[in-house]
């Protein structure tokens, strides 16, 4: 990059993350949908997860200056797998946003956990023999939803930030401990 002098400078990812800390709005969002939203943050969208069931944590920046980045796109796939069967579906963009514009709105430096995100066809009915609460045509499937926590907030927090986006289906699971969060139409539901 060259400055107006003419000089070459780099900025490294702690200098991005740091310009994406002093841009991080922790107001209720103005817009109507989470990308409108994270516009509104800079110039660097985040992930932050860690996954208790494979050990692996994430902090990647997956976005800057109006282009998804390759490399952090397919980590993010690979970290959102079907764990049970090692199987990696591309993530959907949206559904990315969403979570990264809940994670500012809820203004908590810790990551996310991530309980559940893309789920195989056979562990998705693997799941629904065990529970009624897991749907047939679950957007886990397409790789449109996560199931999540942060310990430090409400199940309520959690999903008042994520439907405040107004851009998906937001369930509250307070009997799990879990907000979920997907790209399809807007609604919410659970207690």
């Amino acid at each position: 990059m060259t400055d107006l002098s003419g000089r070459t400078s780099t900025i490294s990812r702690r200098g991005l993350l740091g310009a994406f800390a002093a841009t991080a709005i922790t107001a209720a969002p103005t817009y109507s949908n989470a990308a409108g939203f994270l516009r509104g943050g800079g110039d660097i969208r985040r992930i932050k997860m860690h996954n208790a069931r494979t050990g692996e944590s994430m902090d990647t920046i997956y976005w800057i200056e109006g282009k998804y980045v390759r490399d952090a796109m397919n980590e993010i796939n690979f970290f959102f797998r079907d764990w049970r069967r090692n199987e990696v579906k591309q993530i959907d963009n949206r559904t990315l946003d969403i979570i990264a514009a809940t994670h500012n709105l809820v203004d908590a430096s810790e990551p996310f956990l991530l309980l559940s995100g893309y789920r195989s066809p056979a562990t998705n009915r693997a799941l629904r023999a065990r529970s009624r609460g897991v749907a047939r045509n679950s957007l886990h499937l397409q790789g449109q939803a996560a199931d999540l926590r942060l310990s430090s907030r409400s199940v309520r927090q959690v999903a008042r930030a994520a439907a405040s986006c107004g851009a998906g289906g937001v369930g509250k699971y307070s009997g799990s401990n879990f907000t979920h969060v997907d790209c399809g139409v807007v609604r919410t539901w659970g207690g």
